[in-house]
């Protein structure tokens, strides 16, 4: 079975932090990405890693607050969320993908979605 299982959403006060899970079964994939979608607005891309290097993409919004990290060994993809604010109020979406299209920021470039898991930032 082909699965993306995300955890770790709360309730978090601003200036906070958080660390989100995403445990990948069924498949082996190439690169591994996060996305959040708040209320009313498009899906956006939070950051990216390859699944053998590790090598790591973030949007600016993600740059120098959010890390990515994944443990191979475990099937375990991470978000470790620092600083946060009520801008990053979400749900969030892990994203694997089983080959490299041109961008790791694109939605449609990747195929298997996890179910979303919601943070939200207190004022």
């Amino acid at each position: 079975q082909v699965q993306l299982v995300e955890s770790g959403g709360g309730l978090v006060q601003a200036g906070g932090s958080l660390r989100l899970s995403c445990v990948v079964s069924g498949h082996t994939f190439t690169h591994y990405a996060w996305f959040r979608q708040a209320p009313g607005k498009e899906r956006e891309f939070v950051g990216s890693i390859t699944k053998s290097v590790g090598s790591t993409s973030y949007a600016d919004s993600a740059k120098g607050r959010f890390t990515i990290s994944r443990d191979n060994g475990k099937n375990v993809l991470f978000l470790h969320m620092e600083s946060l604010k009520s801008e990053d109020t979400a749900v969030y979406y892990c994203a694997a993908a089983t080959s490299y299209r041109g961008s790791y920021s694109v939605i449609g470039n990747y195929d298997v979605w996890g179910q979303g898991t919601q943070v939200t930032v207190s004022s």
